[in-house]
């Protein structure tokens, strides 16, 4: 008696190995799917941290903003707050504003800071000069805070509770306003608005 063999028909191979392709392709587009959203979401993550990280800055500055005036370096008398809607030259900003020192930091901040927040380039920069009255030829140092923005718009509440575009209001020599709301437009199309009391 003679024994048959048995094995997989050429068909049979074939339908097995177009099997195997199909499931390695929906494995790689399963895998390449889940690295992806990894990515999209990693990328959220680091967006949303850098915008908490620009507004908490942001909130630390104006908490300690005090009624000290400064100079210009023409030598000209400057509020201790200034907002502007428009921002006119290279050394100017949106918010520009004199802050209480940093004992933390070392003896250069321990005196009072002009500080300023300005848009530019799509990034929200910090200007930092080192003292409120400033030498001539005096250039702020620049910190990029938050990249990524598409519009930066600041307000400012009076005493009467009414918001202002530019500060100080009109016919008011200085003063620090009560409040402050800062709304940020990222490229992205989100817009984000906080608004911090000073003390």
């Amino acid at each position: 008696m003679t024994r048959r063999a048995y094995g997989f028909t050429l068909i049979e191979l074939l339908v097995a190995l177009f099997i195997l392709i199909m499931l390695s392709v929906a494995g790689y587009r399963a895998l390449n799917a889940v690295l992806q959203t990894r990515e999209h979401v990693a990328q959220e993550t680091r967006k949303w941290q850098h915008l908490a990280f620009f507004f908490s800055r942001l909130e630390q500055d104006v908490a300690q903003a005090v009624r000290r005036p400064a100079r210009d370096q023409g030598g000209l008398p400057q509020p201790e707050w200034l907002g502007h809607t428009v921002v006119m030259a290279d050394n100017d900003a949106e918010l520009i504003f004199t802050r209480a020192g940093i004992p933390d930091q070392g003896a250069a901040w321990l005196a009072p800071q002009r500080l300023g927040y300005r848009l530019q380039q799509g990034s929200i920069m910090l200007l930092h000069w080192p003292y409120p009255d400033q030498a001539p030829h005096t250039e702020p140092i620049r910190y990029p805070l938050l990249d990524g923005v598409r519009e930066f718009h600041l307000r400012h509440l009076d005493v009467n509770g009414n918001w202002m575009e530019q500060w100080p209001p009109a016919g008011q020599a200085g003063g620090l306003p009560m409040a402050l709301e800062a709304q940020v437009t990222l490229a992205s199309g989100e817009q984000v608005t906080r608004v911090f009391a000073l003390q």
